[in-house]
């Protein structure tokens, strides 16, 4: 899974979502999979997503993941009292604005493109668009 190997500080507020991704180009593949809606994308959905494009790509293309996980997000421990500071790290989002490339793709027949991204955009929780280079 995608985590940043070390950060400046270790916690981080929450932010808001706000505006629209300036990465809203194809710029190394052919294809590619676009985001509709704003969302944090944990490093589990990004992993569960990246080995179901690997499967059907495998040697024949290259994948390129234009996001990564680097908004810790803390957790309290389970039945704990009130204060006591912020919890613990428990896992790792990228932050998506609407407009942004997730994943590219090339080496592929524009069949195969498409039926792989579909399937791919089964595994995250947001509307998504097919984007072809030009």
């Amino acid at each position: 899974m995608l985590l940043p190997k070390r950060t400046k500080f270790r916690r981080q507020h929450r932010g808001r979502f706000k505006g629209v991704s300036k990465a809203n180009t194809i710029v190394f593949g052919d294809y590619g999979l676009q985001a509709l809606e704003p969302v944090w994308l944990t490093s589990r959905q990004i992993e569960a997503t990246r080995r179901s494009i690997t499967r059907y790509v495998r040697r024949t293309g290259k994948i390129w993941i234009r996001i990564f996980p680097d908004k810790p997000i803390t957790e309290r421990a389970a039945e704990s009292r009130m204060g006591s500071g912020k919890g613990t790290v428990a896992y790792w989002v990228a932050v998506v604005k609407p407009g942004a490339v997730l994943f590219e793709i090339n080496g592929l027949t524009k069949d195969m493109a498409y039926k792989v991204l579909k399937l791919a955009s089964y595994k995250l929780p947001i509307k998504t668009k097919i984007l072809e280079k030009g």
